[in-house]
């Protein structure tokens, strides 16, 4: 059996910054296991985001997988309720619902955080449970999620009109006025009235917590995906600690693992994903392993953060698996699914840069694991739903 593994460090790609000497984070991190393995793989470069689409993780890690997000995708919302096993009305809408902080619900207001601080899940599950109470109504359910993601629920949303509300992602206006968002939420009265509704209950409840907002966007119909094994004749599993990457697992068929110790953040349990990848992979033959700190990151605007994620994703993620596999047959991809450029503090379109080790090929490739190095051997996979396919006929 060849073992197949997918290692994503999400937003790990970066830009140069004059800050490092013109390096990226990915360059000026300590990261001999991923350089090891380049100097013995296929390098190069892979577009995740169709054209016409937003360079979202949904968007980029549903490519990665297989599947094209032209196709298949509907929204950010569907996919992370696929991870909860939320049942919903084919015409109803389901949004993406952040807990958020603004200096003000009003024109003029800018975003100042798309996490309310980080909020913890033991804290945030109240908050939503209070809004689902005081402004639940026949039309719109609040359901808990994860820390700051969280989703709501909207009755024949479609047939209402409200699917072509045009709200943007949070993180992507961090320290921005909001004056373009808050027409687009007056657009559709009674989702205008939530938000604002919300805005006075969790003024009223706050204690410590930093949100005091809702922030309803990516919106869309229930996710199909047809099944993993097969598309490509593998039982595979996916380990991460969001719901966005469970959410496209479980739609795709996938044994979703869970890591009771895996934040999203820095303070992830590396050790623990590692042991649920080993563990399945005893048995069954793929893994898809996401790691989302680096893409935290750059959203915070961090180098130094960003650096020591990359840093740790290779010495606690992709170092362990290497040893594990070391000695049987095996194909490893490591890759980001799109680039969180520190500068900008959100996504960006840019090619991502990946690898693929192949244990019964090895090539020759670059000394290093970096996004120049990747882009200096030519090799170009133009549309990311072709990478899997590709690593698989290496």
């Amino acid at each position: 059996m060849t073992r197949v593994l997918m290692l994503v460090a999400d937003g790990m790609g970066d830009w140069p910054l004059d800050e490092l000497g013109g390096k990226t984070p990915m360059q000026a991190a300590h990261t001999p296991n991923m350089d090891s393995l380049a100097a013995r793989s296929l390098v190069g470069v892979c577009r995740t985001i169709p054209d016409e689409m937003p360079p979202g993780s949904d968007i980029a890690n549903m490519a990665l997988m297989g599947y094209d997000p032209a196709v298949y995708h509907t929204g950010r919302g569907p996919i992370e309720a696929a991870a909860q096993g939320l049942v919903s009305g084919p015409l109803d809408l389901i949004w993406r619902c952040n807990l958020i902080t603004l200096d003000e619900l009003k024109p003029g207001g800018k975003l100042i955080d798309y996490s309310a601080g980080h909020i913890y899940s033991e804290t945030s599950r109240p908050i939503i449970e209070s809004l689902q109470k005081e402004m639940g109504n026949d039309e719109f359910t609040f359901y808990p999620g994860v820390q700051y993601r969280h989703l709501l629920v909207q009755k024949k949303g479609f047939s209402a009109g409200a699917e072509k509300i045009n709200v943007r992602p949070p993180h992507d206006i961090l320290d921005q006025l909001i004056d373009q968002d808050l027409e687009e939420f007056k657009s559709y009265p009674p989702l205008w009235k939530l938000v604002q509704g919300s805005w006075q209950v969790l003024n009223e409840i706050k204690k410590d917590s930093k949100a005091d907002s809702i922030w309803p966007w990516g919106q869309g119909l229930p996710l199909a995906l047809p099944p993993f094994s097969d598309r490509f004749g593998l039982e595979g599993a996916v380990i991460s600690a969001v719901d966005l990457i469970k959410g496209l697992g479980r739609a795709a068929g996938l044994e979703v693992v869970d890591v009771p110790g895996a934040t999203g953040l820095l303070d992830t349990d590396y050790q623990g994903k590692v042991s649920a990848a080993q563990n399945f992979l005893d048995k069954k033959d793929f893994a898809f392993v996401h790691l989302e700190g680096p893409d935290e990151c750059g959203h915070m605007g961090s180098i130094p953060d960003k650096i020591e994620a990359i840093t740790r994703f290779d010495r606690l993620i992709v170092g362990p698996l290497l040893d594990y596999v070391r000695g049987h047959d095996f194909i490893m991809i490591i890759c980001c699914d799109h680039l969180t450029p520190v500068k900008i503090r959100t996504h960006s379109r840019d090619p991502v840069p990946f690898l693929v080790f192949n244990s019964l090929k090895p090539r020759k490739g670059p000394k290093s694991f970096c996004e120049q190095q990747a882009l200096a051997t030519g090799l170009v996979v133009g549309q990311g739903h072709e990478l899997l396919t590709f690593a698989l006929g290496s």
